[in-house]
């Protein structure tokens, strides 16, 4: 992989930072690095003896396992550690957790905290890279580029594709870093959600559209991307119901019919079934969820190859 110095980054913070080159060089490695997830051996030397710490504040699933299974395969040495097991829980600062993880030398820092922010902050303290892997409602830039490399497979492109975006726009991280990376690749965005839930003015991010329901935004779509409503970061309800909401804003079977005959049917995860999606569209043949979890591992090795300098891939 010849084009690693172009990628001129020691940290990934928010895809606003990248360009579309720097995306679509992401992109090309991890489709290159997806072949090592189907080997009968899963393995391969080129970040060994480099060591990365997964520190999330906040619980995680899909991304905290992602990026602990990408960095063995690229054979990192890796350590994870969670506020429960951290001397966060004695009163520690941020800061002063990271430099004492930082006295111990490791290559990266890979974190989640549910402070905006928070990375750059970091960043300017340390001499480690950091990868962001979810701050608050600010960004979440591997999970953008996981869904963008499920596009890219299924459509060959993604220059000129209709992603509607539905839900709960303000709270979320990860539509925020599918608008600064979807709308630099030249895609065009079409979001929906209750009002209290769309951010004022995010039509001047890029090429993106507010619509009015979400029958519109779906309308002739290539990518349907249903959100989960982040209660947890909502402080007060902007929503009378749950059943309410998943009227005018959860996709069925009628809804999805809107949509390109060969659209795409993608969500973060974890689904709220019933409420977002229903079920027998998150488990249909339009369903690509399942796809992103697999794309997830391949992006966060790109990542990570590219983080620590990038260089040659060695297969052996």
């Amino acid at each position: 992989m010849g084009d690693a110095a172009l990628f001129n980054h020691k940290h990934i913070i928010a895809l606003r930072d990248l360009s579309a080159d720097d995306i679509r060089l992401l992109l090309t490695t991890a489709e290159n690095l997806k072949e090592i997830n189907s080997r009968d051996i899963k393995k391969v030397p080129t970040l060994r003896g480099k060591t990365i710490i997964n520190l999330f504040y906040e619980a995680s699933t899909r991304t905290r396992t992602s990026f602990e299974i990408a960095a063995k395969r690229l054979s990192a040495d890796t350590v994870n550690i969670s506020p429960s097991t951290s001397s966060s829980t004695k009163g520690e600062t941020l800061s002063d957790t990271a430099l004492n993880l930082l006295a111990m030398k490791p290559d990266i820092i890979v974190m989640r905290h549910n402070i905006s922010g928070s990375h750059y902050f970091l960043a300017k303290r340390l001499s480690c890279s950091i990868i962001n892997a979810g701050d608050g409602a600010h960004e979440h830039p591997s999970q953008a580029l996981l869904d963008m490399l499920t596009m890219k497979e299924r459509f060959g492109r993604l220059d000129g594709l209709k992603v509607a975006i539905v839900g709960d726009v303000s709270h979320s991280r990860v539509a925020r870093s599918n608008i600064q990376g979807l709308t630099k690749m030249g895609s065009h965005l079409f979001l929906a959600g209750p009002p209290t839930m769309m951010p004022p003015g995010v039509e001047r991010l890029g090429n993106v559209t507010v619509c009015k329901d979400m029958r519109e935004a779906v309308d002739g779509a290539d990518v349907v991307m249903m959100l989960r409503i982040q209660l947890e970061r909502q402080g007060k309800s902007l929503l009378p119901t749950l059943k309410e909401y998943s009227r005018y804003f959860g996709l069925n079977r009628e809804i999805l019919k809107l949509a390109k005959p060969d659209a795409m049917v993608m969500h973060p995860g974890p689904i709220n079934r019933g409420v977002e999606l229903a079920s027998d569209v998150a488990d249909g043949d339009q369903s690509h969820i399942l796809n992103q979890v697999e794309n997830g591992v391949a992006v966060r090795m790109a990542m990570l190859y590219h983080v620590c300098g990038g260089g040659t891939v060695d297969a052996g």
